[in-house]
């Protein structure tokens, strides 16, 4: 090899200027200086992509030994197509024509017919994708390839994860692709949820558990917890409200139910749900099983989504109910120095408890779910409650069409869903419509809920609030213009005594509950510190001494 002169390198090459003493100084030697260029301009070319090699191209995944082999092993034996029919579905497959002959054979076993290369060739005569890969014959070629069933289901269910890898593929180019995409219309937050909500639809599409449980199973769990209620003196393994006789019809609030409780403005909805929250976090009590895991024993824990008031009033509330101090006074300071020692008092109390708030305003369904599971992994949550129904948002495609029945649908099978999923119940707060307004008897009715198809149907028990103190409180008679004094009088007496009859009294109607009795449950409610309290009639009070 021809030594490289000492002198200015060739002035073709990426490295200038020329030598110079104190380079080779530096170097030591020519023969060193040629070898420290030839590594430079080496590297250099490299980084031009002068010499680099081709570009390793990334194939999304796809094993199209595996789909040939559960489409052979179903031709061989239709029963096969049983052991993965319930998890795998034709866009599953990576060869979209594999997809086509998954599907013809779904159809054909469907309607009772045997599913073979024969009763298929007909189908795919004139399919052109079909011919391109041999026609009829690469049906024969399936069938022909196949020696056994055994393996099937583990054909499917490779299938079916490379299918969720390739969805995961795509998912993170679009995640990618919307976060470069600077639009003002679609913040990052909204862009997390539409992701987690793919990840969650992706996690539960096509599941392979599941399925068919044996009877005895059922019936095990069902003895369980029969077992667990008989313990707790009769009542059932739902989170106890702490109101007796709610809980006497309702068993308490089940895992997995969705309870819609509903009322007209001033009639205490969030008053109730924040007691209930409050009652049955106060009486959280953890115990541990067997195997290591933390589970209420009584109580729960509560997780409180108010859309409509903020944590700092909800905490006003609570803490004007354990102080009995008016929350009115309390946010006005109108209070004494006894009073606020009274409610330093009732705040170390209250520390402690296993209750916490997010006031995230129009909170979107995949957005609560996402945070719901995150407190369930952290804290053990036992209970939600969501304060308002309406105020939650629904996703951006359905809130595109502008149908306000559409999206309460979609919220309240969200809700619904959420309830399974995490197998606590979840107590939303619904509005009523203002059709009960126009009646005499104001109490409400299930067709007075506001866009109420898919909340009746979704809810496994609906309860509505119901307050006559409050319509009659401002119905005070005027007097007529032929009217005497006397009778004016006796309407007004009339008018307070009726009024003094209902006063403090609360009727939570319970007008559906999918696994027990309806009826009307009497509570006693107290305006200044908005707490309802268990309702003792009059001949039912302890006698006098």
């Amino acid at each position: 090899m021809a030594q490289r002169p000492s002198g200015p390198p060739d002035p073709a090459s990426p490295l200038s200027p020329p030598y110079t003493g104190l380079w080779m100084k530096c170097v030591g030697s020519p023969t060193a200086a040629d070898a420290i260029v030839r590594r430079m301009e080496t590297n250099i070319t490299t980084l031009r992509g002068e010499v680099a090699g081709p570009e390793l191209v990334r194939i999304p995944p796809y094993n199209a030994d595996a789909e040939q082999a559960l489409l052979g092993a179903i031709f061989f034996n239709n029963s096969a197509y049983s052991r993965v029919a319930e998890f795998l579905r034709p866009e599953h497959f990576g060869n979209a024509v594999h997809g086509r002959i998954f599907a013809a054979i779904g159809k054909l076993i469907e309607r009772g017919q045997n599913a073979n290369p024969i009763t298929l060739k007909n189908l795919f005569d004139q399919d052109g994708a079909l011919s391109e890969i041999g026609g009829a014959q690469y049906l024969k070629r399936l069938a022909d390839s196949a020696i056994t069933i055994i393996n099937a289901e583990d054909y499917g269910r490779i299938i079916h994860d490379l299918y969720l890898r390739r969805q995961l593929i795509s998912l993170g180019e679009k995640v990618v692709n919307d976060a470069f995409r600077h639009d003002l219309d679609d913040p990052a937050s909204e862009q997390i949820e539409r992701a987690e909500k793919t990840l969650f639809e992706l996690a539960t599409a096509g599941q392979i558990e599941g399925g068919f449980r044996p009877f005895g199973a059922a019936l095990t769990s069902a003895i369980d917890n029969a077992e667990a209620a008989f313990k707790k003196s009769g009542k059932t393994v739902g989170v106890a409200t702490g109101f007796l006789e709610i809980d006497k019809m309702l068993g308490g609030l089940h895992p997995s139910d969705l309870i819609v409780l509903a009322g007209r403005p001033s009639m205490g909805k969030t008053a109730l749900a924040t007691n209930i929250a409050f009652n049955a976090a106060k009486a959280y009590k953890p115990a541990r099983t067997a195997d290591g895991r933390v589970v209420a024993e009584d109580g729960a824990v509560v997780g409180f989504f108010s859309l409509e008031m903020s944590a700092e009033q909800l905490a006003t509330r609570i803490l004007a109910e354990e102080s009995g101090i008016s929350s009115d006074r309390i946010r006005r300071g109108a209070i004494s120095s006894e009073d606020f020692e009274k409610l330093m008092v009732a705040s170390g109390r209250l520390q402690q408890l296993k209750l916490f708030v997010d006031d995230t305003p129009a909170l979107s369904v995949a957005a609560l779910r996402t945070r719901a599971r995150r407190l369930m992994r952290q804290q053990g949550l036992g209970l939600i409650v969501v304060d308002y129904l309406q105020l939650m948002q629904a996703s951006k495609e359905v809130r595109a069409q502008e149908n306000r029945v559409q999206e309460i649908s979609e919220i309240t099978r969200g809700l619904k869903a959420l309830a399974k999923e995490l197998n606590i119940p979840v107590l939303a707060i619904s509005q009523l419509s203002r059709a009960v307004e126009q009646r005499e008897d104001k109490r409400p009715m299930l067709a007075d809920l506001r866009e109420s198809g898919s909340i009746e149907q979704d809810a496994d028990v609906v309860m509505f609030i119901f307050r006559e103190e409050y319509y009659l409180s401002r119905l005070q008679p005027m007097k007529r213009p032929d009217e005497n004094e006397e009778k004016y009088e006796e309407r007004i007496r009339r008018w307070q005594d009726e009024c003094e009859r209902v006063y403090g009294l609360a009727e939570v109607i319970v007008a559906k509950q999918r696994h027990g009795p309806i009826g009307t449950i009497k509570l006693r409610f107290e305006g200044n510190t908005t707490k309802f309290e268990n309702y003792a009639a009059s001949d039912h009070l302890p006698a006098m001494r």
